[in-house]
This record gives C-alpha cells, structure tokens and sequence, in this order.
C-alpha cells in the first residue's frame, strides 16, 4: 500500500507552535466586523475576522481555523430535487458525498448531512487518508553520523475518523486537523518495536538483563498493544493541543472522536464519545466500539468524586437515586446506589442527598453535573456548570477504548464493511437495522463502483423519516427521525488489506 503526499511523515516537531504555524492564518484585525458562531466564517473556506475594530492596536488573540468541511468534500454540491415544488418543510436536507472520481482509502464510501437547523454550523467532521509511518534499524553503537546515513523506510497504514462537535465546530475542526499527525509521532517512536517479533524491553535493542525476554513474554507485550499505547498518547496530546489553541483563540465546545487505524494488518478502532462503529458481515454484525455516556461510565464519575469531592463544589451529590429527591424524602429509606454498586440499596435520606444528582437522567437524557451527554472525548477545557465555577473537565476523559480486528484471521468476504457514524445515525437505527439495511443493498448493488458511498447516503436518508429521504414522519407517529448532524462512512474490507509475506 503506497504512502500518499496528503499525510505523509512531516520534518517539523510535533507542538502546538508547529500546529498553530502550519494550520491557522492570522488575518490584519483592523477594518473587519466580528464574524459569527465564535470567530468562525460563514463559508466554505473564509478566514475568520477580528473581535472588532475596537480592538485594532493591541495585541490580537490567535484566529481561529477557518471553518471548513472535510476536503475530500471540497466542491461538491448535492444532488438536484426531483420535485423542484416541493414543499420545503418535508424536503429532505440534502446530503453530500464526495465526487465519484475522488477516491477514498480502500474505495470507502462517505456521506453526511446537516443538522435541522439546532446550528449554523454542522458540527460534525471527518478526515482520512494514508498514513507512512518512518522507520529505520537502530544499529548497535547508534551515533549522529549513523542516523544521518542510515536509510529511513516507511511503515503504511490508513486512518478514517469523525469527530463529533458540541458547543461550536471549532473543536472538531482542530482535532480532523491534528489527530492524525499526533497518531503519526507516536507511531513513529514506538515503531522499531512494533516491527520486533517480540517488542524489545529497552526500544534501542540493548539487553541489560538476560532475562527481559522472558518478563516480555510472561506480560504477553505484543506489538498491538504498542499500537494501542500510541493511539491512547496520540488522543491525549490532540485533548492538550486543543485545550490550547483554544485558550489562545477564544474558543469553546468540544467533540467526541472514533477513529480507525489500519498498520500491518489490523484494524485498531479507537472511541471516545458515543460515535460507533460495527462489522457486517454475511451472516453476523459486530459492535466495534462502546458508548461512554455518564450513565454508562456511572461508577468511575462517582469515584472520582469520593476520592475528590472539592470538585463538586458542594453543590451536587456523587450519588445516584431513580428520581431527584425532595424535601418530603428526608427521613425516609430509599433506593441508592454509589461508586462501589452494581446493584441498588436503600438509604436514609439526608439534606446533603437534596443537592443535584452527579449523574442524572437515563439513556439519551442522562448528563455529567446537569450539563453534558458524554463522558469522553476531546477539548471542553473550558466547560462549566451554569451560573457557576464548577469545572466539568476533571470529570471527562479523552483516552479511547481500542478495539483490536485482526484482517488476517478474518478473512474478509466480499461484502464485509465496516460502518462508523456519529450518534445521529444510531439514535434512529440499531445496530441490527443497519447489519440488515447494509447486507440488502451490497447485494442488490454488487455492480456498482460508488455503492459504499451510496449505501452511506441511504443509512442517512433512512434517519430522515422516508426510504427516499423526505424528511417527515409516518401518519402513525412511530417513525424516529434524526435532527443531529449525521456522518457516515462505509469501510470495505475484501481485498483491501495487506497479508504479511
């Protein structure tokens, strides 16, 4: 698989300052009105302006990265209506697919749609592309002159990821922008050892002690989890470098992130957040990833509450009861249950149990401190409860789950795919649904060269109410639609992979 220009190793350090010199143009503040939604322009690829004229002859805040949409999106319109009189309330928002002669990774398919105007901005974003991952020997007496003559290779992989905004684009933007290059560096220290039959104990090859082998071994260290390492360190230092820019830029919000890595022959599916992606195959689906909701990840919220109270203020109780109790409860006994509970037991209720719940709400409703629907994910470094100066990142975490697919084991059939997609997708359809929908139309469409990207854009039209995609409900009132930015994509897996020689 040969290495592409557009994510190819790059000469600069990995840091914030190289980031901010690479990716973000400051435009001259004098003379230009505030834009809109935080800093962001209105259009595709507009800079962004100052905070105002008032603010000409001092020093200026960092602007932010435009807003933008994925590039291989760039240019792209939809598809015309066919009923030009449609009734505007039930048309279908449109949907975007890139161009048939632009080329994905492994001929994925792509398609995205719009929220129902709960934003100006869709706030979802996308990004994939080929990795090359440098390596090169380490010689025994390794010096300066050796690595400057020793020939660098390079280990390909291919990267699929979206990412989830709330509170703003802005950053999801910086992470489709940045994870990548954060994923690149950590591959690249980690490499020799992932090439090792057996990861070394000391990555330069030296041997202190006899036995480091036999340690390796007895932890059953193999060269995945130095790949799960590296994705778990690169999602941590994009969480930093968002924080920063955007301190440095003026900008809020957050974003969930699932990402998928494909390097020497396995996937490697990272989440965080409560995007998800399966496997479909013939005659079996497979979940690939795991929401991390407050409800979900209940107990560690709690016990870092236990372990640290001061971050609840005194304004929330790290409890959890079936409904928010009232002053008519004190006294009495009631269901509870805390950070060292699967199941329930009752309490006496005391005022301290009258504050706010920490986690509260079920399903789709449940919340983080009353404010937030997930539990990881990236930026929301500013984030705090309403009306107050309670802090919501210490709650959050930005490490992913990874899940390991072996493409070797597997062997894929024709129509095996995996589906990733952001919530929106998933709110309106199973897992089942979709395995089912997925199966149909590789069938009926097995001829066909854009089907992947077609079959994104039927899953999205399907959350719009109507198997043609007009956006409304059924008579009955039963049909779930889906009013959130929706990304999909389609990740063929047959004759795609690399096998090992």
């Amino acid at each position: 698989m040969r290495a592409q220009r557009g994510l190819a190793p790059a000469s600069e350090p990995m840091s914030t300052q190289w980031w901010r010199r690479r990716f973000l143009h400051r435009v001259p503040s004098c003379g230009r009105g505030q834009s809109k939604a935080r800093g962001w322009g209105t259009g595709l690829g507009d800079t962004v302006g100052s905070r105002g004229p008032q603010a000409c002859g001092r020093a200026e805040p960092a602007s932010p990265l435009p807003y933008r949409r994925p590039k291989f999106l760039r240019g792209v319109s939809p598809a015309p209506w066919p009923d030009p009189y449609l009734d505007p309330q039930t048309r279908p928002r449109p949907v975007y697919c890139p161009a048939p002669d632009r080329s994905l990774p492994w001929n994925a398919g792509y398609a995205e749609v719009i929220n129902a105007e709960k934003s100006e901005f869709n706030e979802d974003q996308a990004a994939c592309g080929q990795l090359s991952i440098k390596h090169r020997e380490l010689g025994d007496n390794e010096d300066q002159e050796w690595m400057i003559l020793c020939q660098e290779e390079y280990v390909p992989g291919c990267y699929w990821a979206l990412f989830d905004g709330h509170g703003g684009p802005a950053a999801a933007v910086i992470a489709s922008n940045v994870l990548h290059s954060c994923l690149r560096a950590k591959l690249e220290d980690v490499v020799e050892g992932i090439l090792a039959p057996q990861p070394p104990m000391h990555l330069s090859g030296c041997c202190i002690c006899s036995s480091d082998p036999m340690f390796v071994e007895e932890k059953g260290i193999q060269a995945q989890d130095l790949v799960i390492g590296a994705i778990e360190k690169a999602f941590q230092e994009c969480d930093t470098m968002i924080g920063q820019e955007m301190t440095a830029t003026g900008q809020f919000g957050g974003c969930t992130a699932l990402a998928i890595l494909y390097l020497e022959g396995k996937l490697y599916v990272a989440n965080a957040g409560d995007s998800r992606a399966i496997l479909v195959q013939r005659d079996s689906m497979r979940a690939l990833s795991s929401e991390f909701t407050p409800e979900t990840e209940r107990q560690r919220i709690q016990h870092l509450a236990f372990i640290h109270p001061r971050l609840l203020a005194n304004e929330f109780t790290r409890l959890e009861f079936p409904r928010r109790l009232k002053s008519e409860d004190l006294g009495q006994k009631v269901l509870f249950r805390d950070y060292n509970m699967n199941g329930w037991g009752y309490k006496q209720v005391e005022k301290s149990d009258l504050k706010y719940p920490l986690v509260h709400g079920q399903g789709k409703q449940a919340r983080l401190l009353g404010t937030l629907a997930v539990s990881r994910g990236l930026g929301d470094h500013q984030l705090k409860v309403l009306d107050s100066d309670i802090n919501i990142k210490p709650f959050l975490l930005s490490i992913p789950e990874v899940t390991v697919v072996d493409l070797e084991q597997q062997e894929p059939q024709e129509d095996d795919v995996i589906i990733m997609a952001t919530d929106g997708l998933w709110d309106v359809l199973s897992n089942e649904q979709v395995a089912q929908l997925t199966r149909i139309f590789l069938q009926d469409n097995r001829h066909d060269p854009n089907r992947f990207s077609e079959l994104a854009k039927l899953l999205i039209h399907r959350t719009q109410g109507r198997e043609d995609g007009i956006w409304e409900q059924s008579s009955a009132g039963n049909v779930l639609v889906s009013y959130d930015d929706i990304s999909v994509f389609v990740i063929p897996l047959h004759h795609t992979h690399t096998k090992k020689k």
